[in-house]
């Protein structure tokens, strides 16, 4: 009989310990960590790299880290995060709306835009139309793009993004090929009227009314500070310190009375 005691004695004074480690082993167990992936034609792989830039930060912040991978016939960003995955694919989503609606978009128009426009003015038109409807070509993707578990850009684009397509295309059935730098100087104006942005000029860098840098003219596969600023949609520009008489001319022309020199 004593020894029974003994052994029980010892089970108690055991089991404390054998619980600790299995809810130790359970922790490491249910932790979840997220594995998205994003791909895109090679051909197209500043897009990829655009968007790598874009989120390293907020997954960063979400313990997670990016694989950037350049190789093969497509270019690929690997993301994984142990946190905050709703977040971080919202996120990710948003800038996804915004390579599409900015680069491929403009390349779009560069396609099916025929008018009688200096290369300058052309770019400029592109840009103006692109940021029309920025808002709400972006909300459509977001929608489309809800749901999805691993992002293919160039298949998405290509299969679930038809009725967009359609709409750009009704756009542009109604700028004639006489379309004149006149009538963009008056489109522009319409535009700047109706917007209420703030857009701020420090050298040759375009910042948000958050006061982050806006590099959207790289999706174009050009970065410019003119189209920068028209892909803004600013209905303000303030310049912070001098700027390149060029830079000047051009605020002076689209942006008249909406801009403060300081």
């Amino acid at each position: 009989m004593p020894r029974p005691a003994r052994f029980t004695r010892r089970r108690a004074k055991s089991a404390p310990k054998k619980t600790r480690v299995n809810k130790s082993a359970e922790s490491a167990y249910n932790k979840v960590v997220a594995e998205i992936t994003v791909s895109e034609e090679l051909c197209k792989s500043a897009y990829i790299t655009y968007l790598y830039n874009a989120v390293a930060a907020p997954v960063r912040r979400a313990g997670g880290r990016g694989e950037l991978l350049l190789g093969g016939e497509r270019a690929v960003l690997k993301l994984t995060a142990e946190n905050a995955e709703k977040q971080l694919r919202e996120y990710l989503c948003e800038k996804i709306a915004e390579i599409i609606d900015i680069g491929y978009k403009y390349t779009f128009l560069c396609e099916n835009l025929h008018v009688c426009l200096a290369e300058r003015e052309r770019r400029l038109l592109s840009a103006a139309l692109i940021a029309a409807d920025f808002d709400g070509d972006c909300a459509f993707i977001r929608r489309k793009l809800d749901g999805t578990a691993e992002y293919c850009i160039d298949g998405f684009y290509r299969f679930r993004l038809s009725a967009l397509r359609e709409k750009w295309g009704k756009i542009l059935d109604y700028i004639p090929l006489s379309f004149s730098a006149s009538d963009l100087k008056h489109f522009c104006d319409f535009l700047v009227g109706e917007s209420k942005r703030k857009i701020y000029i420090k050298g040759n860098a375009v910042f948000g009314e958050n006061f982050m840098p806006l590099r959207r003219s790289r999706l174009t596969g050009k970065e410019d500070l003119e189209t920068e600023i028209m892909l803004s949609d600013a209905g303000f520009v303030y310049c912070l310190g001098k700027v390149e008489s060029s830079v000047e001319d051009f605020l002076q022309k689209y942006y008249a009375e909406r801009t403060v020199f300081s």
